[in-house]
């Protein structure tokens, strides 16, 4: 797997010189908003480990610290409620709650407070679009698997970790988990790594060979199969034909 900071590395010396405003690295910020608007919790919590406010590369907007800071929380709130309505989330909610956030952010005078509340704000948007992606109400084991499914997509999910989850045999967790999704787990797993591997197609530059690792597809051919048969055509095509459509428009 590519190491993400030697490649931000790498990309950099490709960007126009702007000396005196510095925006952060493009795929790891919306590697973020992928993340929150798949719902997967885990990550974003791990993403958050760097306190907003003092994220690297933040542009500037203003030369006041706490308005500048403000600016970019107004920014990633559009960002992400835009992104969620876009996963699902209905307009009305999504819109709802960047309101809200927003409106805490601007009443705000301590810059820790409205980095602290862009984490909550955050975590907020991630756990209700995980709740989205389960589709409806499950029982404890199937939705514990639901959870556990949506926090390690970056990694190869076992049977036997999910019975472990569980404390159930495969053959009963398998068969209540299609009784009530109407689907294998398999086809759940699979399903839900191809939709985060078209939102990272939709939304960032990591080539296909990153998306293969990070989602823990055995295989690039592998991925490049599946793919095409869930959306008729192979990723770095669909990348192309979404690219051209955007010019065009």
């Amino acid at each position: 797997m590519p190491n993400k900071k030697n490649k931000e590395i790498s990309i950099v010396k490709y960007l126009p010189r702007q000396p005196e405003t510095i925006h952060a690295p493009y795929m790891p910020e919306m590697d973020f908003y992928t993340a929150v608007k798949s719902g997967n919790v885990r990550k974003v919590k791990q993403l958050c480990e760097e306190p907003f406010r003092t994220k690297q590369g933040l542009g500037v907007l203003s030369e006041n610290a706490l308005r500048n800071l403000k600016y970019h929380f107004v920014i990633s709130a559009a960002l992400i409620a835009r992104m969620c309505i876009e996963g699902g989330m209905p307009l009305s909610e999504s819109y709802g709650m960047s309101d809200y956030y927003i409106r805490l952010a601007d009443s705000e005078t301590d810059m820790n407070k409205i980095s602290e509340l862009h984490d909550e704000m955050s975590l907020e948007y991630a756990s209700r679009m995980r709740k989205i992606s389960s589709g409806k109400v499950f029982s404890k084991p199937v939705a514990s698997c639901i959870d556990y499914i949506l926090e390690h997509l970056d990694t190869r999910i076992k049977m036997s970790d999910l019975c472990a989850l569980t404390g159930l045999s495969s053959s009963y967790l398998s068969r209540i988990f299609k009784e009530e999704t109407g689907i294998t787990i398999t086809a759940y797993i699979l399903g839900k790594k191809l939709e985060t591997a078209r939102n990272m197609l939709d939304y960032s530059e990591y080539p296909v060979s990153w998306i293969t690792n990070t989602l823990a597809f055995p295989s690039e051919s592998y991925f490049c199969k599946v793919f095409k048969e869930a959306y008729g055509t192979p990723p770095a095509r669909y990348r192309r034909d979404l690219k051209r459509s955007e010019f065009r428009a």
